[in-house]
């Protein structure tokens, strides 16, 4: 049943996403992005508090949630200064929550910390697909990366389901295992390499893809294990329910936040 939501969902999200991206505008994606970007961190939120420490404060969240719009407009903008000033923004405003709590709460610092990563980890990373979507081709890049993604977490899953004996990351995630992890890999690569050429018709750009879908799918899974990770240590299953058969915003795009900075590296220094 659950197996059956998932593909459901996918199917019912995928032609929304699909026409934002080539009918839209890059204020309507960075609209998009935003919206995933505050459901996940919110979500990260709730993870990274939940044990035994209690929710976040308020206005942490709110920071979280301003930062996080910020960052992917002023992507969408096209400007890494401003982005930067977005930063600097979210550090000094947490510097006046950390002025008027630090007498009531010693771990104030702490709480900093969690939120400071959670912001470079989940709308620092999201913003980057819109500076993927502003260059050349960018919007048949961001379907091809959503693409060798979907594939990478789809043939790990089967594969491993199927011929998995070998566990990767027990302690982690017990149910995944080495052959899954292979097996999604070279989903991923081949996937990649086929979409190249169909995308920009080129069998050259194909081949420097290889590479790059390989890193990609390494990526994808390093992210899906650390958000794991994350859960394992607050003693939590699922980020949240808000995605029937996926979970939670983070559960399902785990793997695409360590995703999108190496396809766009990738194109900066190697395609482009």
């Amino acid at each position: 049943m659950q197996h059956a939501q998932r593909w459901i969902t996918t199917i019912v999200l995928a032609p929304l996403i699909i026409w934002i991206l080539i009918k839209g505008t890059p204020m309507l994606l960075a609209a998009l992005v935003s919206a995933v970007a505050i459901f996940a961190i919110k979500e990260y939120l709730r993870i990274i508090f939940g044990h035994g420490n209690g929710a976040a404060p308020l206005p942490v969240t709110v920071v979280s949630f301003l930062t996080s719009i910020l960052l992917v407009t002023f992507a969408a903008l096209n400007s890494w200064p401003a982005m930067f000033l977005a930063m600097a923004l979210n550090l000094i405003l947490l510097s006046v929550f950390v002025l008027f709590r630090f007498a009531a709460c010693a771990g104030i610092f702490e709480t900093i910390a969690r939120q400071a990563l959670g912001i470079m980890y989940i709308p620092l990373s999201l913003s980057m697909l819109l500076f993927v979507r502003n260059m050349e081709s960018g919007i048949f890049w961001i379907i091809w990366l959503l693409i060798v993604c979907f594939i990478n977490d789809t043939g790990a899953f089967y594969i491993g389901t199927v011929f998995g004996k070998h566990k990767l990351a027990p302690r982690i995630s017990p149910k995944k295992t080495m052959e899954g992890s292979a097996g999604g890999i070279a989903a991923s690569m081949t996937t990649g390499f086929v979409f190249s050429l169909l995308f920009f018709d080129s069998f050259d750009l194909a081949l420097i893809t290889l590479p790059c879908s390989f890193f990609i799918a390494v990526a994808g899974q390093v992210g899906d294990l650390f958000e794991s990770a994350l859960k394992r240590a607050s003693s939590v299953k699922d980020s949240g329910r808000i995605l029937p058969g996926h979970g939670g915003m983070l559960d399902r795009i785990d793997g695409l936040l360590f995703a999108v900075p190496v396809l766009y590296g990738y194109l900066l220094t190697v395609v482009i």
